[in-house]
């Protein structure tokens, strides 16, 4: 019989999974967005994590911790933490990278995944030449013509 608690990631480690319905995920990844959107990153990480831990597909799961870590890096903004911001940003390019190299059927965000890779890259870039914070703002969370 298999643990339903959890699910093993790319890198072999357990992930907590707590099984969500369809409506309640879209739920959670709606209210996530929006909180985003509005600058509410701490509320945007929050209202996700349902979502993520709510499905045991892989792919899903790297999209949605990918956007997850992406709002965890302007709460450390916010917080005036420039190596949390840039380690949260690191991670989240790997795991969008990740989701994007299954295809658009995983996208349930409906979001330009590549044009979200490249505005992390250059938040990388301008965290390295200003190690004391950043000059630049959130990235915008584009949606995919898609």
């Amino acid at each position: 019989m298999t643990d339903r608690s959890v699910v093993v990631g790319r890198d072999g480690r357990a992930k907590a999974y707590r099984p969500l319905p369809d409506a309640d995920r879209a739920a959670a990844l709606a209210s996530g967005l929006a909180a985003y959107e509005r600058g509410d990153f701490f509320e945007a990480h929050e209202d996700l994590e349902p979502a993520w831990m709510g499905t045991d597909e892989r792919a899903e799961r790297a999209l949605l911790q990918g956007l997850i870590k992406v709002a965890a890096a302007y709460v450390h903004d916010v917080r005036g933490n420039p190596t949390g911001i840039g380690r949260n940003l690191e991670g989240a390019r790997a795991l969008l990278i990740e989701a994007a190299e299954e295809g658009p059927a995983v996208n349930i965000a409906r979001l330009d995944i590549d044009a979200l890779v490249a505005a992390i890259d250059l938040r990388l870039a301008d965290l390295a030449a200003h190690p004391d914070g950043p000059n630049l703002p959130p990235p915008i969370l584009q949606r995919s013509a898609s």
